[in-house]
């Protein structure tokens, strides 16, 4: 068996594209297993540069099949225009494509509801993409799948139950209900489409681990955005960590032999939440405008901090990381000295340890070492980097307990030092 789970270890926007993607070289199967649209996956290749909603960032991979499972949701609009693009700008062909045929479906009127919802002191920062209520239909029995947008008169009849469950709150808004029979032909045109590469792709995957082939599996968000890890309620609507992976794959959680967890080399959030690092005024600003701190899927500025060491610790525990993957390291170069969170201070008592439900409450202490000057994004080599840059990392992998994979020193695939190959 080789299979490795790439999840992000903060809030979401870490670098996880690069990092799919470089790792994805030595894959046979790429496989997204969570989330939907809402995520943007952004890497740099030859100084191109691809953004991936839907599919996985491997997907420049001419080798690996790329499946999407049953543990996401799937807006077809978005997931014809990009595999469009793609097959335009790249040598990517949808005949290595795998659709889940019991993946949930993202229909045009779950956007409005986020929009509609997603307002006033009680929004929490949502991208608007439909996501949270496909979810929700989904966990009401209600939801519509892939699988169904290949059957007319039973996707007629899941869409007037669907319609109906949304009609108050459309209606309260002021909002116009989807006219039934443009829905209808809208989704089975799609499904039409896609029919070539829908299929089980649990099973695909079953099939495939148990033929020796090495299989990649990534995630969406991070750690804290988990619906059940993450900083509730400000939190995304499907499982982010690694066990998230075996629900929205199908594959059990003793085929996973590696868990790889992707932190900055600084910390960021999008949206509303509790946030104990976050840096205001010119310093959250200028490390925005040097990490280019902007969402891959909505534009939306980031919001900037320093690294949280309890954060980090945290993900290592919920997930079971096994090696760690620093990215941007390069945006801390010039930095005359840089503060790292070692531990809270909650209630005038010093904690080590992430507490989700008081994390707004919490007071972060810092350790600082001292920064570089040099430029690193031609790095190659641990030995090449500036000392100072060599004693952030060992004190990072000293604090948390885990070393590193791999330092992205720039967003480039080549800018990167590889410590450990992807899989075993």
């Amino acid at each position: 068996m080789s299979v490795t789970v790439i999840v992000g270890a903060q809030w979401g926007d870490e670098g996880k594209g690069k990092i799919v993607d470089f790792c994805a070289k030595d894959a046979d199967v790429v496989v997204r297993y969570a989330g939907g649209a809402n995520a943007g996956h952004t890497l740099v290749n030859d100084g191109a540069k691809h953004v991936f909603h839907l599919l996985p960032s491997g997907a420049l991979h001419p080798k690996a099949r790329i499946f999407l499972a049953h543990g996401t949701v799937i807006d077809m609009d978005v997931l014809l225009r990009e595999i469009t693009l793609l097959e335009t700008t790249t040598q990517f062909q949808r005949s290595r494509l795998l659709i889940s045929d019991r993946a949930h479906v993202v229909l045009p009127h779950h956007k409005v509801v986020d929009e509609v919802r997603d307002q006033g002191t009680d929004a929490i920062g949502t991208t608007r993409r439909g996501i949270g209520p496909a979810y929700e239909d989904k966990i009401a029995r209600r939801g519509v799948r892939v699988r169904d947008t290949l059957n007319p008169e039973h996707l007629r009849t899941l869409l007037v139950r669907n319609i109906s469950a949304w009609e108050p709150l459309l209606r309260s808004a002021g909002r116009a209900l989807p006219d039934i029979e443009d829905l209808l032909a809208l989704c089975l045109e799609q499904g039409a489409e896609l029919r070539p590469h829908i299929g089980d792709t649990s099973r695909a995957l079953f099939e495939a681990v148990s033929g020796g082939q090495r299989i990649l599996l990534e995630g969406a968000q991070g750690t804290l955005l988990d619906i059940d890890c993450g900083t509730y309620p400000y939190v995304t609507s499907s499982s982010t960590t690694a066990g998230g992976a075996c629900t929205g794959t199908g594959l059990g959680p003793t085929f996973i032999e590696r868990v790889i967890g992707i932190t900055k080399a600084y910390t960021t959030r999008v949206g509303a939440g509790p946030f104990p690092t976050e840096l205001f005024g010119m310093e959250g600003e200028s490390l925005r405008e040097s990490g280019d701190e902007y969402g891959a899927t909505t534009g939306r500025a980031r919001r900037c901090g320093w690294l949280d060491l309890p954060a980090l610790r945290y993900a290592i525990q919920v997930n079971g990381i096994t090696d760690l993957a620093l990215t941007k390291l390069d945006v801390l170069s010039g930095l005359k000295e840089i503060p790292i969170c070692v531990s809270y201070e909650l209630e005038g008592e010093r904690i080590a340890h992430l507490p989700c439900e008081s994390l707004d409450s919490v007071k972060p202490i810092y350790e600082v070492l001292p920064g570089w000057d040099e430029d690193i994004t031609h790095c190659r080599a641990l030995e090449q980097l500036p000392s100072q840059a060599r004693d952030y990392i060992a004190f990072i992998q000293e604090r948390v307990g885990c070393e590193f994979a791999s330092i992205s020193v720039g967003p480039d695939r080549a800018q990167s030092i590889v410590l450990k190959g992807a899989f075993r």
